[in-house]
């Protein structure tokens, strides 16, 4: 990762773990991405914007596999999302050989601006919905 990526990374990710994630959450129509942490097994909530389509709810990780969530799924990937108030249980899959930046453009237009231009290794989600 070049110097300016890895300046960016600390810089997004410090703002969202102290200022922007813990306001956000708490945000009773704000999308969140549920985990379960993979050394600790306790659910971790993560505010994300995507869209669903069907059964399927979409989003863009700004980075990739440095994503604290990203690397959750990877340990297990059973989810809930937090969609309009309500929480659905799903699986998450992620999809290295999808085109993110063509994806962004489908999803909601503030924070496909915001990934875009903090997002130093972008890596489409998808997560196949049970109820």
């Amino acid at each position: 990762m070049s110097r300016l990526a890895e300046l960016r990374f600390r810089a997004a990710t410090g703002f969202q773990r102290h200022i922007g994630n813990p306001v956000l959450r708490r945000l009773p129509l704000q999308t969140v991405l549920e985990t379960t942490g993979r050394v600790s097994g306790l659910p971790r909530q993560t505010p994300v914007g995507g869209r669903r389509v069907g059964d399927s709810f979409w989003l863009v990780s700004e980075f990739g596999d440095k994503s604290q969530y990203v690397r959750n799924i990877k340990a297990d990937p059973r989810v809930r999302v937090r969609l309009k108030g309500r929480w659905h249980t799903g699986t998450a899959h992620l999809l290295p050989d999808d085109d993110p930046v063509a994806r962004l453009r489908r999803l909601p237009r503030l924070n496909s601006t915001a990934v875009r231009a903090l997002g130093t290794n972008l890596l489409t989600v998808r997560v196949d919905l049970t109820d």
